[in-house]
């Protein structure tokens, strides 16, 4: 089978271990970099090429990966005389952010009048599973369009979730990051219980570690409480915020109450508040034992 051309925008924590993947199976591979050298020249160095423009790019690959922060940078690729859409050539676009679904559906929409189709495919797990090509998928579209990326997919994903129709992706993305945070939030605070009230993190550690409490996000998150491991979980508190945000907004408009979301919206909401938004999620734990302290 012949492989698609493709081009990658956002090689950073995720995007460079996907791409690096998508180059090193043979995928012919055009990236594009932003302010960190380091991941665009080892990926020429693997044989990839450079475009300067998201126009450059899309002149000249099939398919476009984007891998960036949210529904403003997936936005503003498409826009003005250096943009995807500039370039005037069919595209499928596939959209691994982490985005608000129905911003996602009325991009869809104007991008189709120019022959671009637009897919939802966000991530699960971390760029440690990025590096090794086993990152859950969870990806939205039609049959026809999903059957074309899977391949593209399966490249740096070991587990590729149809989750149904353009926005589903996005959407069960936004669910599992609530859980994901959730999590973090009630870690943080149990934790720093513990601590007030003289239980030592590697005591709290024997009780929950292989019990019921225990799952992959505490193994990660509990190597910074347990290890000082600062590169345990790169996942960002202002990332967290951003993702829980957009699940309020998501369930604003349907009309529901969310208020176990609110709760730890307003956790993460305060910790960038507070300065710390560029810090990995696992520092929670100090943030809210500092905040508690007295």
């Amino acid at each position: 089978m012949t492989k698609e051309r493709i081009g990658f925008i956002g090689v950073g924590l995720m995007g460079h271990g996907m791409a690096k993947n998508l180059v090193t199976k043979g995928w012919p591979l055009t990236v594009m970099g932003h302010r960190n050298r380091a991941p665009v020249e080892n990926l020429i160095s693997l044989g990839a090429t450079e475009a300067k423009t998201p126009r450059e790019m899309a002149e000249t690959v099939d398919v476009v990966v984007l891998c960036v922060t949210g529904s403003p940078q997936v936005q503003a690729l498409f826009e003005g005389p250096d943009s995807l859409r500039a370039a005037g050539r069919p595209l499928l676009v596939i959209d691994c952010s982490t985005s608000d679904p129905s911003v996602t559906l009325k991009l869809a929409a104007s991008l189709a009048a120019d022959g671009i189709t637009l897919m939802d495919a966000p991530l699960g797990r971390t760029p440690v599973e990025a590096e090794a090509g086993t990152l859950d998928v969870m990806a939205g579209g039609s049959d026809e369009t999903f059957a074309r990326a899977k391949p593209i997919l399966d490249a740096f994903a070991g587990k590729v979730v149809h989750t149904g129709p353009l926005g589903s992706g996005h959407t069960m993305k936004l669910i599992n990051n609530f859980l994901s945070m959730g999590y973090a939030a009630l870690y943080a605070e149990a934790l720093m219980i513990a601590d007030k009230t003289g239980i030592a993190d590697k005591t709290f550690d024997s009780v929950i570690r292989g019990g019921r409490m225990d799952c992959g996000f505490y193994q990660t998150f509990s190597k910074w409480f347990l290890d000082k491991d600062p590169e345990a979980h790169k996942f960002t508190l202002s990332n967290a915020f951003k993702d829980t945000t957009y699940l309020a907004s998501l369930a604003n408009a349907l009309g529901t109450g969310n208020p176990m979301g609110a709760a730890v919206r307003n956790s993460f909401g305060l910790a960038v508040g507070l300065g710390h938004g560029d810090d990995y999620v696992p520092k929670l734990v100090d943030i809210v034992r500092k905040a508690n302290q007295g």
